[in-house]
């Protein structure tokens, strides 16, 4: 039969100070937007929110009068 080794470590567990200090060295490396392009994605998306809350709520709308009118109402 073969010898099976095992080999321990001293348990040395990740440090706060080098999880931390990996985040800053990541957030180093983003490329940030520009004020004035959030500016205009934030308009974006908060018309395209609407846009859709609007479908939605028109698809609703009639959802109900079918069913309404089905039920007899």
């Amino acid at each position: 039969m073969a010898k099976s080794t095992t080999v321990t470590t001293a348990k040395s567990g990740p440090s706060p100070r080098r999880f931390f200090g990996d985040i800053t060295g990541e957030l180093k490396k983003v490329t940030w937007l520009s004020r004035r392009e959030v500016a205009y994605l934030t308009g974006v998306v908060i018309i395209m929110t609407v846009i859709a809350g609007a479908a939605l709520g028109f698809i609703d709308l009639g959802f109900s009068k079918i069913i309404s009118q089905a039920l007899g109402g």
